[in-house]
């Protein structure tokens, strides 16, 4: 049941990247608080993104041309009137090593993961003031960016960057537009799937992990109505991290006395 008194009813929302994963969860749970949502990706989703009679519009936009972006906030402003809500959540990176990562391969995810945002941002801003009161920016960040990501500089280096675009962005344009991130964890996906391995792999990993599994996209989705409610309207340029507690150091492997007190 959506809640009335979180302010988001009614609200036009763009997802990135919300055909799957965590986009697609992000896209229901607005569509469950009865917001407009439009989702956008390079390839239409094999199935309708819906709940209930609430069905998310689709639009078809590879967020590293800005051209398509301008012409996704265009429809958005011809079909809905305004834009009140930009999830930044495309993104991603197949793992390389760092010594050998090429020139096109870094400059792609850095363009995907920190240059699109940013584009989108801007845009997003101009049409959220030009037609409406302001309007609010969630950026989807990784914990990658936050501490050493091995086997994946340029995501790394690409979400932290992000994160520090959050906090000059909302610094230079409140009050009327709000920006914050939504640093995720360890977030089982179909697409994590693959790389965190089978049951047996996942489970392991689970129990470096102080809540004890994974995220579930549905938690990072959550965080988002928060941040867009009503609850949320003084946070700005800030970093929610959803992580489970986040992930044991390392040297702690090395030592009995951290599981000791532990049992």
């Amino acid at each position: 049941m959506a809640n009335p008194d979180s302010g988001i009813a009614d609200k036009v929302v763009i997802v990135t990247g919300g055909t799957k994963g965590i986009g697609k969860q992000i896209a229901q749970s607005f569509l469950k608080e009865k917001a407009k949502v439009i989702i956008c990706a390079r390839t239409q989703p094999q199935e309708t993104i819906q709940v209930g009679e609430s069905i998310a519009d689709y639009f078809q936009c590879d967020v590293r041309e800005s051209s398509q972006i301008m012409a996704l906030i265009d429809y958005c402003i011809a079909t809905y009137g305004r834009l009140d809500i930009l999830v930044n959540n495309a993104g991603g990176a197949p793992p390389a090593d760092s010594s050998s990562a090429s020139e096109r391969f870094t400059k792609s995810v850095i363009d995907l993961n920190l240059v699109a945002p940013l584009i989108f941002a801007q845009m997003a801003r101009k049409a959220m003031i030009d037609k409406g009161d302001g309007g609010l920016i969630i950026n989807i960040s990784s914990v990658s960016g936050m501490r050493a990501n091995p086997m994946g500089v340029a995501y790394g280096a690409a979400k932290a960057g992000l994160l520090n675009a959050t906090e000059t962005l909302a610094l230079e344009w409140g009050p009327e537009i709000r920006v914050v991130s939504v640093t995720a964890g360890l977030i089982l996906t179909e697409d994590s799937r693959a790389f965190y391995g089978d049951d047996e792999s996942v489970s392991e990993i689970e129990k470096t992990i102080p809540m004890r599994r994974l995220g579930d996209p549905e938690d990072v989705a959550n965080a988002c109505l928060f941040v867009a409610s009503e609850a949320s309207n003084w946070i700005s340029g800030s970093n929610l991290v959803i992580h489970g507690g986040g992930e044991k150091p390392s040297y702690l492997s090395a030592t009995t006395a951290f599981e000791s007190n532990q049992s």
